[in-house]
């Protein structure tokens, strides 16, 4: 009775892989888009280029203007033309950072721009006369990307720095088997609105589309494959019957 109970299985198991050989054709290539961005309010987009053996470089995306400090962003301070007053700080806890000459100072909820008002303004009324103090963001750790779908490890993620998708895959323990090489990143702007943008993990991994910069609060969805879920599921039903002994 085992023996028949094998045989339908295995029956079944050749019926459903040469369905899926024959209905599996190759996933249709990217779009190409070609946009130019200043903000990450407009999201780079998956460009094709010429096959290179050389990955392309990650698409350099400068933190919006009315971004927010946060606690544990990482800070570069440079003052022009004194270089001893050059750092980079975190921001602790509570939102402050600690400078010489000016002491603890509020960051958090501030831009970068106004957080270099403030220290300029401090330096100029004791200590030096109009100073020039520009402000980087070197790392958003206070930002977090949710990735979702078919990766090992899905969840919450925080951004530390300029993350690009590929990135922010890998922290999730990268794709499954049964993903489809597709992902798709769902982004609201500042007034809330919402877009979805699609990129081929595939072609990143291979150098013919640039690895996009992935933003705060994006949700990135890696799509399952139908049909390597299924297949997945009938292996893991059929192979055990090739462990039973005649």
């Amino acid at each position: 009775m085992w023996i028949k109970k094998m045989f339908v299985g295995m029956t079944m198991f050749w019926v459903v892989l040469l369905g899926i050989a024959g209905c599996a054709s190759p996933p249709p290539a990217a779009d190409s888009v070609t946009t130019s961005v200043s903000t990450p309010t407009v999201p780079p987009a998956a460009v094709a280029v010429q096959s290179t053996t050389t990955p392309a470089a990650p698409v350099p995306v400068e933190a919006p203007s009315d971004y927010l400090i946060g606690p544990q962003d990482l800070l570069k301070i440079e003052v022009f033309g004194i270089e001893s007053l050059d750092r980079s700080v975190r921001v602790n806890a509570r939102g402050q950072i600690a400078l010489p000459l000016v002491g603890l100072v509020q960051a958090a909820g501030l831009t970068g721009e106004q957080l270099a008002t403030d220290i300029a303004a401090r330096l100029a009324k004791d200590y030096l006369q109009n100073p020039q103090v520009t402000i980087f963001i070197e790392e958003f750790t206070s930002q977090r990307a949710t990735v979702v779908g078919s990766v090992k490890s899905s969840g919450v993620y925080p951004l530390k720095g300029r993350t690009t998708l590929l990135q922010v895959v890998a922290s999730a323990g990268g794709t499954t088997s049964v993903a489809t090489g597709k992902a798709m990143v769902l982004r609201s702007d500042s007034e809330g609105a919402r877009k979805i943008l699609e990129y081929d993990l595939e072609a990143i991994r291979d150098g013919k589309a640039p690895d996009p910069e992935i933003l705060g609060e994006d949700i990135v969805h890696v799509e399952t494959s139908g049909f390597k879920a299924t297949a997945k599921e009938i292996m893991e039903f059929v192979l055990p019957f090739r462990f039973i002994a005649p």
